[in-house]
């Protein structure tokens, strides 16, 4: 109504603006409609409240009494049904429980009679001799007694009892079954005690019996196969072939691979069967077998095993298949290591006719596989003999090396002797390719023109001496190895060249250790090795460069050389000769050692002792002289006997000048020891008979003592008057004063001259 009341005074101020009695008819029809909403409204919140209100208590009182009686229900279910359910579900639970129980037991009566059924079977079976069916019934009944034991809850006595039976019912097939096969496969084998050899292996023969068989019945026999499927069943198949494939390949197969002169005879004989025996062949010789010869008497072998014994299958694979699973791969392996590695040749041109041994591997395996022996296409056996030219080579290399080391190995002192016009055999090798040929004359057109003037006639010649005749023959395989390379393929090639190259440096490596104390202690050993080791170094040089243009790439293209081995040789052979000097250097010291420094030589004693140091001395050089002088070089021999005459005669000039007081009968023996040795000497430098040719080596004996004119000087002073020596200084020009120092020259006159006016004269004139 206030809203109302305010509109209307709100709008006083519009009446005249507006129809009046319009507006009282639509405010006269708002208060109606007002109203009857008011009333409307009134009515229903008094007027039909208490009836509803009435009628909710009636409900409630429903609803109490309705809940009453879902009490006592409830009462009822929770005391009496809910203990009934419990009784009934612990009944039902004890019958499915003795349900079960019932089901177990009586399918365990099912599997005991069971277990009994295939146990009368397998006992009537194995005396009828159906072997497979006795093996199949025992089969039967190891599945019954499994059955029982997979039950974790039985616990029956009995099935001890049933296992037993069962382990000694199958023992007793097994028995049965290897008796068969013991009756039908007989081996008669060596005694144990024989020594093995190929006379024991005569003593093998094995026997495949058909007592079972009848006319005109297939092979192998039934009984056979059923012995054979039982024992498949019963999962010892595959231990009695392998047994039986151990026995075949140590007393028949393998010994017909080794022993050429053993070979099978296969005959058949009534009552007995067919016989494998072993027999040997007198009039065969030969130490290896061929090949062909090894593939027939195996195939003679495997068909009789084929036809009268394994043509069987078993679980849809043949027997042949099981047996050649078990033998192939050391079958192939001793026919590889025993009778192909000899067939490879030792020389490349019998390399071609190797295709007829290619030719038969493959017809042999083509064989067995048609017996099922053999399973795939690619074998051992059949590569090893396709290789033929990496085996050639291996086994070339192998024999080359055996014999360089054999040859190292042997006694040096075999000596044959070279001389200038020496020269390696070398063989006539196949004109080189076009290339290579457009390329050599191309480089002699360019030398020619470069090169006016023409080497020495002794350029790249050895100077005649003696080396052993093992390296000469040392040269002549390396020769003979690389010759095998020229033609060959690339890896073959290879193989070879290296194996040269490895020739040389073993020689490098075993010689030096191998006769390391005979050539410290003999002389003529330790000039032999110098004298090889120029040798090969000279050799060397040129070695590759003759063989490179024949060789395949890429040795043709500059890797075919020996050149970097040479300097190792040279050095090799200078230092073996250079300890040996040592040695004799130190020998010569030695024994001018007892000389007691060449004092007091009045003494008898001592110059005993010091005429004795001399012979030894000059003994020792003419030993070595007769040792040295028909092997090394000439220019080397004059070299080596200046340089251990040059270390005797300095070290003797040392002890004289050492000397502070020399009498004159001093004086004397020292000048005739010093004049045997001037005498002497020289003598080792004499030429043999041959060499005179070469005599100016020996008659310059100064170019090789250094200290010669020395020596001689000092021999003259030790018998000169002051004058004679001041005469030979001349003022320091003279001959004394080019091989003596003033003060050498001054000491040597204190020792020899006494103190007097003229030696202090003759000393003045010494400057």
């Amino acid at each position: 109504m206030a809203s109302f009341v305010t509109e209307v005074l709100a709008s006083s101020g519009k009446l005249e603006k507006e129809d009046l009695a319009s507006k009282i008819s639509k405010m006269s029809r708002k208060v109606e409609d007002t109203k009857e909403e008011v009333c409307d409204m009134i009515n229903k919140r008094y007027n039909e409240f208490l009836p509803s209100l009435q009628g909710s208590e009636e409900l409630m009182l429903q609803v109490d009494a309705v809940s009453k009686e879902m009490d006592a229900l409830k009462n009822c279910i929770e005391t009496e049904v809910h203990q009934n359910i419990h009784v009934a579900v612990t009944e039902h639970t004890k019958l499915k429980q003795q349900l079960e129980k019932n089901t177990i037991i009586i399918k365990m009566l099912e599997h005991l009679k069971e277990f009994h059924s295939a146990m009368e079977q397998f006992n009537k079976a194995l005396l009828e001799k159906k072997y497979v069916d006795a093996a199949n019934h025992l089969e039967r009944a190891r599945k019954s007694v499994d059955s029982l034991k997979g039950w974790k809850t039985s616990h029956l006595p009995l099935l001890t009892s049933l296992s037993s039976e069962l382990t000694v019912q199958r023992e007793n097939l097994i028995y049965h079954l290897g008796d068969e096969w013991k009756r039908l496969v007989i081996w008669k084998l060596p005694s144990l005690k024989e020594p093995a050899g190929q006379k024991s292996f005569l003593k093998v023969a094995l026997t495949l019996s058909d007592d079972c068989r009848k006319d005109g019945e297939p092979k192998p026999p039934p009984l056979l196969c059923s012995v054979l499927q039982a024992l498949a069943v019963q999962g010892d198949l595959q231990h009695k072939i392998k047994l039986f494939s151990q026995v075949l390949l140590k007393n028949m197969l393998k010994p017909l691979v080794m022993y050429a002169s053993l070979s099978v005879m296969v005959s058949e004989q009534q009552g007995e069967g067919t016989i494998l025996a072993l027999q040997c062949l007198e009039e065969n010789h030969e130490e290896r077998s061929t090949p062909s010869q090894v593939y027939n008497k195996l195939l003679l072998v495997l068909k009789t095993l084929h036809s009268h014994l394994l043509d069987v299958s078993i679980e849809d694979k043949k027997l042949s298949a099981i047996l050649g699973e078990l033998i192939w791969e050391e079958m192939s392996q001793c026919i590889i290591h025993e009778c192909l590695v000899y067939s490879i040749p030792t020389n490349s041109s019998q390399l071609d006719k190797y295709s007829t041994v290619i030719k038969e591997t493959e017809e042999f395996e083509k064989a067995l596989k048609q017996m099922d022996y053999l399973q795939g296409d690619s074998t051992d056996l059949i590569k090893y003999a396709r290789d033929v030219n990496c085996h050639f080579a291996s086994k070339k290399c192998k024999d080359v090396i055996v014999a360089a080391r054999k040859l190292m190995t042997s006694k040096m002192h075999n000596t044959v002797k070279i001389t200038p016009d020496s020269k390696l055999r070398l063989p006539k090798l196949p004109a080189p390719s076009s290339g290579v040929k457009l390329k050599q004359e191309d480089t002699k057109e360019e030398v020619t023109m470069e090169n006016s003037k023409q080497l020495s006639a002794w350029s790249l010649r050895l100077p005649a001496c003696r080396i052993s005749e093992s390296v000469q023959q040392l040269m002549e395989l390396a020769l003979n190895t690389l010759c095998e390379a020229v033609g060959s393929s690339t890896q073959s090639a290879l193989q070879l060249f290296f194996t040269v190259r490895n020739i040389f440096q073993l020689f490098y490596d075993v010689v030096p250790t191998y006769h390391k104390e005979s050539l410290l202690k003999f002389p003529h050993l330790a000039a032999i090795q110098h004298n090889n080791c120029m040798y090969l170094a000279h050799h060397l040089l040129t070695l590759g460069h003759h063989f490179r243009g024949h060789l395949p790439q890429p040795l043709s293209e500059g890797v075919a050389t020996f050149v970097d081995m040479v300097p190792g040789f040279r050095k090799l052979g200078a230092q073996c000769f250079l300890a040996q000097l040592n040695v004799q250097k130190a020998e010569l010291l030695e024994r001018l050692s007892t000389a007691h420094n060449f004092c007091n030589l009045d003494d008898d004693d001592n110059y005993i002792a010091a005429s004795k140091a001399v012979r030894q001395v000059i003994h020792q050089l003419k030993q070595l002289g007769t040792v040295w002088q028909d092997v090394l070089p000439v220019s080397i021999y004059c070299k080596a006997m200046g340089t251990l005459l040059n270390t005797a005669i300095t070290e003797i000039i040392s002890k004289v000048m050492m000397l502070e007081d020399i009498s004159s009968e001093d004086g004397e023996h020292l000048h005739t020891l010093c004049q045997t040795i001037i005498e002497e000497g020289p003598l080792v430098f004499i030429p043999l008979a041959e060499e005179n040719k070469n005599q100016k080596y020996q008659e310059e004996v100064p170019i090789y003592v250094k200290k010669w004119s020395t020596f001689k000087e000092l021999v003259i002073v030790l018998r000169a008057n002051l004058q004679e020596i001041v005469d030979r200084w001349t003022d320091g020009k003279g001959p004394l004063a080019v091989e003596f120092s003033s003060s050498e020259v001054k000491s040597l006159i204190r020792a020899l001259f006494q103190n007097t006016e003229r030696r202090a004269v003759a000393l003045t004139k010494i400057k």
